[in-house]
């Protein structure tokens, strides 16, 4: 039966509130951000949530006790990066006070400058929607930018201690959620494309994100790209089907003809792309949109839809920049 309600208040025993918040089953990310000099902090957090797909929306609670908790409160940007099961130690790591952080762990730069993690299971980067102060810890709320997933494991957290995750990966998923991401190399006015072996040519792909400035291409291929000249390009399907489409546009940051390269890539110049090689409607359209924009310095990022598409003009490329801080 339940206690009638009285005006006295509740009292609540902080010790046994938090093991019986603890029997919810959660992930483990590392949340990140950069602090008004620019260096990178992050934390380990299990408060995470989505909170909308439309807009893409999700949140993480962050203790106003925590030592990054003053870089959180005031960057425009942050990114969550869940853990796979094999990341125990990158966990205790970022729980620590460790001055040094990101000194062992590969990290990288996608969309808005906040420190995302070369390896993790899934990762989002968010510019800040709305922060909502909610007790002893603060609510951001994070807009997706940007974010990539893999088929890993994902390292559980109950009661206190890790847990794993059985049948992480049910059938089917893989192949329903993939995304080939594919770059748009530029240098010296040509474009880097890959042969497909069959006469036709096709974009250079990359199962890894850029880590310390080098892509390594499938394939084996590794090249040194210019850093923070990275940027999203367009996004698609081909047919309705999937996979879909992640295109970056890239920049190499030496001469075409020191490049590296194995005998099924090659460098061609922009205005001389041989279309009527490329097997894909898709990819060959986007490569004509790419030329016109390369001409006038006026580049988009696309991004298809069940009804055309939407196109935004964002200029020039430049360096992503943190706004100065108040």
């Amino acid at each position: 039966m339940l206690a009638a309600a009285t005006n006295a208040p509740n009292t609540i025993d902080p010790v046994a509130l938090r093991r019986a918040l603890g029997t919810f089953v959660t992930g483990v990310t590392i949340i990140t951000t950069r602090d008004a000099d620019g260096a990178p902090r992050g934390m380990t957090a299990n408060s995470f949530t989505s909170v909308s797909l439309d807009p893409p929306l999700l949140l993480v609670c962050v203790g106003k006790g925590a030592h990054s908790f003053a870089a959180f409160n005031s960057s425009p940007a942050f990114a969550v990066n869940l853990l796979h099961e094999g990341q125990i130690d990158v966990s205790n790591l970022f729980a620590s006070k460790a001055a040094n952080k990101f000194d062992t762990v590969s990290h990288d730069r996608i969309h808005t400058g906040s420190p995302v993690l070369t390896d993790c299971l899934t990762w989002f980067d968010c510019t800040v929607h709305r922060r909502v102060n909610a007790g002893d810890h603060v609510v951001l709320i994070g807009e997706i930018q940007a974010f990539g997933t893999s088929p890993s494991p994902p390292l559980g957290f109950c009661r206190g201690r890790y847990a794993n995750v059985k049948d992480p990966l049910p059938p089917g998923w893989l192949a329903s959620h993939g995304m080939i991401v594919g770059y748009l190399i530029e240098a010296d006015g040509h474009l880097l494309l890959r042969s497909d072996g069959k006469g036709g040519w096709v974009l250079p792909t990359a199962m890894r994100r850029i880590a310390d400035n080098e892509l390594k291409l499938d394939g084996g291929d590794a090249l040194t790209l210019v850093p923070d000249d990275t940027f999203l390009y367009s996004v698609f399907d081909v047919s309705d089907g999937d996979p879909g489409y992640l295109i970056y546009r890239a920049r190499l940051a030496q001469d075409v003809s020191s490049a590296p390269l194995s005998a099924g890539l090659k460098f061609f110049p922009v205005d001389q792309l041989p279309y009527d090689q490329i097997p894909t409607r898709e990819i060959s359209a986007m490569l004509r949109r790419y030329v016109r924009e390369s001409a006038s310095k006026r580049f988009g990022i696309y991004m298809d839809s069940n009804d055309g598409g939407r196109l935004a003009m964002v200029g020039e490329a430049q360096p992503w920049a943190l706004p100065p801080q108040s």
